[in-house]
């Protein structure tokens, strides 16, 4: 069996970092960490090759080549995969697809043969025993939530590490929180479940094998929901791992605001290597906070907790939202002063919108608030839902805070905010890597003489270079994020408001 394994390209959006990944002669941010992971679960004898749309283009020659062609993808992907099935019908090749676009949604899409839903370690297997014998059908799902300490090494082979920013692995899935806007729970359920200390090792040390010495992200939906396993016995072994190796990789997650909470936890993070951490902040409005369920966010300063975070030697990225049925008019100005002040520098900021099958989704369709489809991407000035406050106050606003927060003088002044109170540890935070000095060499001619805000960069170069030299590469690094940023927000700006009862 001769099997493409196909994953559909990304629109230029925040999430893409695009335009940074130029500096720093890189194609994609990340590979596709599925995809790569169902081919280690497809048998051994069968050939395989993978065409990532972000990274290389999707050739007829490449499709007529396979029996099948396996497609993974996000929402915010939904454009392209229809592209990929229109093409793939048009040169009579079979289709298998998968992943948490087609998870409650997949009648929308005609063409596809079979539909391998739910976790793959579950639904893969009776998928393949089917077509062994000849009698695949067209849908298979599973509620079951399988072990994935059984879960195969992505099969790394398949790709050119050097097309990427940073590798990415996996080691728990769920999350312990019930987050009214939020589709992890229906895709990964509440209890994390994980991997053990061998298998991580494992598979941080293929990427060693392979070369790899950047990067790693691991993909978690909050890596902190199981804290007792994390501090006895996966961190540990991270930071024996990581010293033996003298630190290769840098790593970072995703993790709850709860982090602040656990000092240790902390420590040890620094100590295994890690340098970033995205948090989902989402509002500093209490009431929406509620509204959302978004309890471990409540009844905190959070700003407080972000400056502990970092002065442990994390850097925290932020997700924001705003559109809330409680946002108050005053909302955008509050979250222009919350990002300022906190010093998070990369503030992903996106229009409330409701996923299929979200528990925000099942209360908007109740109100006959839905609209028009989700487009995945919630920095597109789109809703899918008709929103409690005047919707061209809503969009002109959420674009205030764009054009406020990225542009270059506050941009740059949170960026001083944050070196202030970023404490970096141990050789992981000090060592300067490849990527730094190209990233540096491009940022003097883009950021320091051919932008509007050069004047920004120059003062941000001297001082850092001058005052904190350990800090001088990540504030590079940084410098050419918000160089992506504001290249996005010039679309995003332009766009025309169009009410969203229109688009019922």
């Amino acid at each position: 069996m001769k099997i493409l394994l196909v994953y559909p390209q990304y629109p230029d959006t925040f999430w893409s970092f695009k335009h940074a990944l130029k500096f720093v002669s890189k194609k994609a941010a990340f590979p596709p960490l599925g995809l790569l992971t169902v081919a280690a679960m497809l048998p051994g004898e069968w050939e395989k090759k993978l065409v990532d749309m972000n990274v290389t283009r999707l050739t007829d020659e490449d499709t007529r080549w396979a029996d099948y062609v396996f497609i993974s993808a996000m929402v915010v992907q939904r454009d392209s995969v229809r592209e990929v099935i229109g093409r793939c019908k048009r040169l009579d090749t079979r289709i298998v697809a998968g992943g948490p676009l087609f998870a409650t949604g997949y009648e929308e899409f005609d063409g596809v043969d079979h539909f391998v839903l739910g976790e793959a370690e579950v639904t893969l297997p009776l998928f393949l025993e089917d077509l062994e014998k000849g009698c695949a059908r067209h849908v298979y799902t599973s509620d079951t939530r399988p072990d994935i300490s059984r879960t195969p090494i992505p099969l790394w082979s398949l790709i050119n590490m050097k097309n990427y920013s940073s590798m990415n692995i996996q080691y728990s899935r769920g999350c312990p929180f019930d987050c009214e806007f939020c589709d992890i729970v229906l895709l990964n359920g509440h209890t994390p479940r994980t991997k053990g200390k061998e298998q991580l090792l494992a598979e941080l040390g293929e990427l060693y094998r392979r070369g790899w010495r950047e990067g790693v992200f691991i993909v978690d939906d909050n890596f902190i929901g199981n804290r007792k396993k994390l501090k006895l016995e996966i961190l540990p072994a991270i930071i024996e791992w990581q010293k033996g190796k003298r630190y290769p990789f840098a790593l970072s997650t995703e993790a709850s605001i709860n982090l602040a909470d656990d000092e240790e936890l902390m420590r040890l993070m620094v100590d295994a290597g890690f340098c970033t951490v995205f948090i989902g902040i989402e509002t500093p409005n209490e009431e929406s906070l509620l509204e959302c369920a978004k309890m471990q966010n409540r009844n905190r300063d959070l700003a407080a907790s972000v400056k502990k975070i970092q002065n442990y030697g994390l850097e925290v990225q932020g997700g924001f939202i705003v559109g809330f049925d409680s946002d108050p008019l005053s909302i955008f100005k509050s979250q222009i002063n919350f990002i300022q002040k906190s010093g998070i520098v990369t503030a992903m900021v996106g229009l409330l919108n409701a996923p299929p099958g979200t528990r925000l989704y099942q209360r908007l369709k109740k109100e006959n608030r839905l609209v028009k489809t989700f487009t995945g991407n919630n920095t597109d000035c789109s809703l899918n839902f008709i929103p409690k406050m005047n919707y061209e106050a809503l969009i002109n606003g959420y674009k205030q805070i764009l054009n406020t927060i990225y542009s270059p003088r506050q941009y740059y002044e949170r960026l001083k905010t944050f070196l202030k109170e970023y404490k970096p540890r141990g050789d992981t935070a000090s060592r300067l890597q490849f990527h730094h000095i190209k990233a540096f060499i491009k940022s003097l001619w883009f950021l320091g003489i051919r932008e509007k805000g050069r004047r920004y960069y120059w003062r941000l170069f001297f001082s850092t270079l001058l005052k904190q030299p350990r800090k001088f590469p990540i504030s590079i690094s940084l410098s050419v994020y918000g160089y992506h940023f504001r290249k996005v927000v010039q679309k995003y700006i332009n766009l025309p408001v169009q009410n969203s009862r229109s688009s019922r």
